[in-house]
């Protein structure tokens, strides 16, 4: 993947370029811009472009997103985001309906998924 002068928040004109496959993080101080670029430009990005490719029908249901500031990316796959919060008690809670990607993960499948 590849982003260009990504400018959300305190992101300064941020340009990289991340691997597909792998395992990234994203390190630093606090106020370094790790949540401006993962959650406020990549995420989000990601998530107004699912968004679109969805009917206008269902379009109208979700409300109108905001495109974060950048010039370019290339490669974004679809994303999702797992907001960090203490774990339930439920003896029958697995980590995929702990985080709600269980939820998410239906969605994608059941758009992106091949019928084998």
């Amino acid at each position: 993947m590849i982003i260009r002068g990504a400018s959300e928040h305190n992101l300064k004109e941020v340009n990289l370029v991340l691997p597909k496959g792998k395992l990234v993080v994203f390190t630093g101080v606090s106020g370094s811009g790790k949540s401006s670029l993962a959650f406020d430009t990549l995420y989000a990005e990601g998530q107004r472009r699912y968004v679109e490719s969805l009917s206008s029908y269902a379009r109208q249901f979700l409300g109108q997103m905001d495109k974060p500031k950048y010039d370019s990316i290339r490669g974004l796959s679809p994303t999702i985001s797992i907001e960090q919060r203490s774990a339930s008690h439920n003896p029958r809670s697995t980590v995929g309906t702990v985080t709600e990607i269980y939820d998410y993960l239906r969605v994608l499948y059941a758009r992106a998924g091949k019928l084998h």
